[in-house]
């Protein structure tokens, strides 16, 4: 099944999709100018997902969460569960800074997280899988705000997963990691036209230096490698779910050059774009 809610005020979205076959690329409800968050909950059963054309195990009983602009796509979707949503629906309740919008679950690691669920896990998210569905049947004034709740409790479950899987006990700094979440806020607003760190930092009142030195604090990625990571996933994105040209592609990423493009995204993706294309056509 494939449900979806929108907040009457704010228009943000929920989409929650259970065991529905024909939802091979979820993420093509992104193709528009909303930013989707999604956390995919995998079943019984082990199988590839491939994110941004690399392919990945994706074992049994497992949950991965993926940022807006991520291409994604499951060998055996008739197995997944997923809950995307769009930064109105979710980042206008007031959270703490774990658990807020890009916080982190999503800001606060490198790489793409793949997270074990024991039988505690495993009976709270099948708790709480019952649970959407009864409110998604469930029409009236407070929906939204339940909805919104149920979203948050499966943050946190989440993001407490992460913790125990990831962190080992250590402590972030909230001021610190505050900074990089709005990074990450800011880059994913503006990657298309700004794609210097100097831009970045002068928003944040702070020196690149500076920035390069928190992410490095916290085992991240430095400012500019994000940069770079966000424009390909873009352009990996329109690639592969539009029939845009490299030169369209190119201009909507904010390069005045296709040659410029196709020399960044060959040395920062290991593949020239007209190959990436036709690779992602003929999977």
């Amino acid at each position: 099944m494939h449900l979806t809610h929108i907040a009457p005020k704010t228009k943000g979205k929920l989409i929650f999709t259970h065991r529905e076959p024909a939802s091979v690329h979820f993420d093509k409800v992104d193709l528009g100018n909303e930013q989707m968050l999604t956390i995919v909950l995998n079943g019984e059963e082990s199988q590839n997902v491939t994110i941004n054309g690399v392919v990945y195990e994706f074992p049994a009983f497992h949950i991965v969460p993926l940022v807006s602009g991520q291409v994604f796509k499951f060998e055996k979707p008739e197995i997944i569960t997923a809950w995307q949503y769009s930064r109105d629906f979710y980042c206008l309740v007031d959270n703490y800074f774990e658990i807020s919008c890009l916080g982190l679950l999503f800001s606060g690691f490198t790489g793409n997280l793949f997270l074990s669920l024991n039988d505690d896990y495993r009976e709270k998210l099948r708790g709480l899988q019952q649970l959407f569905l009864e409110e998604f049947n469930t029409v009236d004034t407070i929906q939204t705000d339940m909805l919104q709740m149920l979203l948050k409790r499966l943050i946190i479950l989440v993001t407490r997963l992460a913790k125990e899987q990831y962190l080992s006990g250590k402590v972030y700094e909230e001021e610190k990691f505050d900074i990089i979440r709005k990074f990450n806020l800011l880059v994913d607003k503006e990657y298309k036209r700004q794609h210097q760190v100097n831009y970045y930092a002068d928003l944040l009142n702070k020196s690149p230096k500076t920035l390069t030195r928190i992410f490095t604090g916290f085992n991240y990625c430095t400012p500019s490698m994000l940069i770079q990571e966000r424009i390909i996933m873009e352009a990996k994105r329109l690639f592969c779910y539009t029939n845009l040209s490299v030169k369209e592609i190119a201009y909507d990423l904010g390069f005045t050059d296709a040659a410029h493009f196709s020399r960044f995204f060959k040395n920062t993706a290991k593949q020239n774009p007209s190959d990436y294309r036709k690779q992602q056509v003929s999977a």
